[in-house]
């Protein structure tokens, strides 16, 4: 079993109104000796923007703003700006992020040259309803009926008339081209899909109904095992390694004491990431401390960026939606444990 330490909080809410509510979820990029934390912070009301803080290694706080990078401008973000993650692709960052318009989750894309003046994209994942998605993974056939059984999530208003867009959330790219496209991955549960495209222009309305009409073959990843088997969704950007593209993502277990969210890992093919080489059966982390079991949501760790040093992998996670924490593991150890369950194995 792989060691997996962890550094407790590093960071947590403070009295300022933008950050009142909790810090959490941090999208993470490493810079030298530094790591840039773009974090979602929660206003009293669950008005989300995105805080920022600077890292002098992977745990010390050096540098914190007193207002928000990000806010809302848009009415399909009104009520928050959530959950960022970040890379690089050659000269230019991505970060995406989830824009909740109170009724809405999308994922949704901003990108920058300098890493502080963000240009918003909009929301880049299938402008459809959840209605017209249930036709077309009805009629796309060998799906996992998961898929389109999740009316009690999107009907919990007596509303028929509501008009309720696809939720469709932790959109996450690939830190490089790969074969030539941007490729990203994208979560609409159960399961994590995958997305290739030469340019973001092709993600028309059309593109996204054949998407949908051959949606088994985008599925990376479904639940699996025990710790995951409610839903699970994109977690961290993959890392790069020799083996394969590391992915830490998360996974949810309902249990008699309600949803419990941990840190899970596998490992897909670096020219085609659509295919899963190897995934641990069990979870990576889960929560276990204090501050991962009490908050304004119980019993989550929800990973969402990672710096490397030497060969320790730091994982920065939204500690019960409440604090900003961080684990680290051995890089090295956590790829040779992958890899004694590459697929096919039944250990």
């Amino acid at each position: 079993m792989i060691e997996v330490k962890k550094a407790g909080v590093i960071l947590t809410k403070t009295d300022l109104e933008f950050e009142n509510e909790g810090v959490l979820n941090p999208a993470v990029m490493r810079e030298g000796d530094n790591v840039h934390l773009f974090y979602r912070a929660v206003r009293k009301g669950n008005h989300s923007s995105i805080g920022y803080c600077r890292l002098d290694g992977p745990l010390t706080v050096a540098e914190r703003w007193d207002k928000p990078v990000m806010v809302p401008e848009f009415e399909y973000e009104s009520q928050g700006v959530e959950d960022a993650r970040m890379v690089k692709i050659d000269d230019l960052f991505y970060m995406t992020y989830t824009a909740y318009d109170g009724t809405n989750a999308r994922g949704a894309l901003a990108t920058s040259k300098d890493l502080w003046h963000f240009t918003k994209q909009g929301i880049i994942v299938p402008p459809i309803t959840y209605a017209e998605f249930v036709f077309l993974a009805e009629s796309a056939g060998k799906v996992n009926e998961n898929y389109y059984h999740n009316h009690k999530f999107y009907y919990q208003e007596a509303d028929p008339e509501k008009k309720i867009m696809l939720w469709d959330k932790n959109l996450i790219f690939f830190p490089r081209k790969i074969n030539g496209n941007l490729v990203f991955l994208h979560r609409i549960r159960p399961g994590i899909q995958i997305v290739s495209v030469n340019s973001l222009k092709e993600l028309t309305k059309e593109f996204w109904k054949n998407y949908f009409l051959n949606l088994q073959e985008h599925i990376v990843l479904d639940p699996v095992y025990a710790h995951e088997l409610s839903y699970i969704g994109s977690g961290c950007p993959p890392i790069e390694t020799e083996h394969g593209w590391l992915l830490i993502y998360h996974g949810v277990e309902e249990t008699d004491r309600g949803l419990i969210y941990s840190a899970c890992a596998a490992l897909l093919d670096l020219n085609d990431p659509s295919k899963e080489l190897a995934r641990l059966p069990n979870a990576l982390f889960s929560p276990k401390y204090e501050w991962e079991l009490y908050g304004e949501v119980n019993n989550v760790v929800f990973p969402t960026g990672t710096a490397l040093f030497g060969n320790t992998l730091f994982i920065y996670y939204g500690a019960a939606d409440t604090h900003i924490a961080c684990a680290s593991v051995s890089l090295s150890g956590l790829l040779a444990e992958l890899l004694t369950y590459t697929i096919g194995d039944k250990k």
